[in-house]
């Protein structure tokens, strides 16, 4: 049974994205209006339509030669320092990079893993070149991230892979906090990660839903999303706990709702019912009210049908408050199984400095948003934000965060 008296406290954070390489480049990058988006090269697009995205720049990891870093994936090389960035922050690394604890339970979701491996080994076997095929086959398993990253840190325990497309990056921050309240876990390393790879970007090319130019999130004239990739991560604990600790708690993952429509393989519900459910059920679950709510970190992936089902639930649900919104995947890019993870962290930042991340590339915004829709420079004083994420298959996740 959950104990509602346990309060999931935030008491680090950090991301990898193609805007910066932590969390706070990212933040700056993001409120000054900027965009990541740029020429793909990290990975081969030969045939494809669009051929821009928003690709992220490698940070350097100490202490491994450069035979140990090629042999990890552009994934582990994301999710790494993301993760690197929350447990320093949480007061959780010692001087030489390891882990505080022995042991340290982890949620994290994902949707397209080490691909690149898997790639380079089906490239292998097409060129018949066997040398290596092993280790490639070897690595592009999700579990072998999660291994690279408890080798790297120095920790062990229980580890939940979520692969639920898009969402999947939200329902495990969800999944921490519910441990968490259950007393299954005092404190937990929780996020989501994602790279480019050619299956994902050349599939998503080839169902047409990549903006052949600049990505325009609730925009009458959207026509299709930006890809991107990256890393995000929250070091999640019980209140009590970072009490005892001494350590700064940055807010709190106050409530966690989500549905599953079963509607249509890739189409949202096109009413908006299932995220207002969602949204619904964070609220009650956090036990605030619709007005306590400042800022909504939105989907927003600039289709067509994501967008205006998004937008008629907003509009139900926060048509009569001052609450604000944009979606940054304009800025950053959609990073599928990191994306709910990443726009929590910033959302986060939201709650912490009171800038509101803009909605850039407007033309002709959607009527049911457009007063909602963040301009240049907004601020805000926030007690409670908002991030949602839908995926494929019906899926739609909303953490609400709170300053206390």
């Amino acid at each position: 049974m959950s104990n509602p008296t346990s309060r999931v406290a935030i008491t680090g954070y950090g991301c990898v994205t193609a805007l910066g390489e932590d969390a706070s480049s990212t933040w700056d990058a993001l409120i000054e209006g900027k965009t990541a988006r740029a020429p793909i090269t990290e990975i081969s697009i030969d045939g494809c339509r669009v051929r821009e995205g928003a690709q992220a720049r490698l940070p350097l990891l100490s202490g491994h030669t450069q035979k140990q870093l090629s042999r990890l994936s552009r994934a582990s090389r994301l999710l790494i320092p993301a993760a690197s960035e929350a447990l320093a922050k949480a007061s959780l690394l010692k001087s030489n990079g390891m882990c505080e604890l022995i042991r340290l339970d982890t949620s994290i979701g994902t949707t397209a893993c080490g691909m690149e491996m898997g790639e380079g080994f089906l490239r292998s076997v097409w060129n018949n070149q066997p040398r290596g095929r092993g280790s490639l086959l070897a690595h592009y398993q999700a579990q072998q991230q999660v291994g690279e990253l408890h080798r790297h840190f120095g920790f062990t325990g229980s580890t939940t892979l979520i692969a639920n497309a898009c969402a999947s990056g939200s329902n495990a921050i969800g999944h921490a906090a519910d441990l968490i309240r259950c007393g299954m876990a005092d404190i937990v390393l929780t996020g989501g990660y994602d790279a480019l790879c050619e299956l994902v970007f050349c599939g998503f090319d080839a169902l047409l839903t990549l903006a052949p130019e600049a990505c325009r999130p609730f925009d009458r004239g959207r026509n299709g999303l930006m890809l991107g990739e990256g890393a995000g991560f929250l070091v999640l604990e019980k209140e009590s706990l970072a009490r005892t600790r001494g350590v700064e708690i940055h807010g709190f993952v106050a409530g966690y709702g989500h549905t599953t429509d079963t509607g249509h393989l890739t189409l949202p519900n096109q009413d908006g019912t299932f995220v207002e459910t969602a949204v619904r059920d964070a609220l009650k679950n956090a036990e605030l009210d619709v007005s306590q709510i400042g800022y909504i970190n939105a989907h927003g992936t600039a289709t067509p049908f994501n967008d205006s089902a998004e937008a008629k639930a907003y509009r139900r649900i926060f048509g009569n408050t001052p609450a604000r919104l944009s979606s940054t995947k304009a800025a950053l890019g959609h990073t599928l199984g990191a994306a709910g993870s990443i726009e929590a962290v910033l959302s986060l930042l939201a709650l912490q400095t009171g800038k509101l991340p803009p909605q850039i590339n407007l033309i002709d915004p959607e009527p049911d948003v457009e007063d909602m829709l963040v301009k240049m420079g907004e601020k805000a004083d926030l007690d409670a934000v908002l991030s949602v994420n839908l995926g494929f298959g019906g899926s739609t996740a909303a953490l609400a965060l709170s300053r206390s």
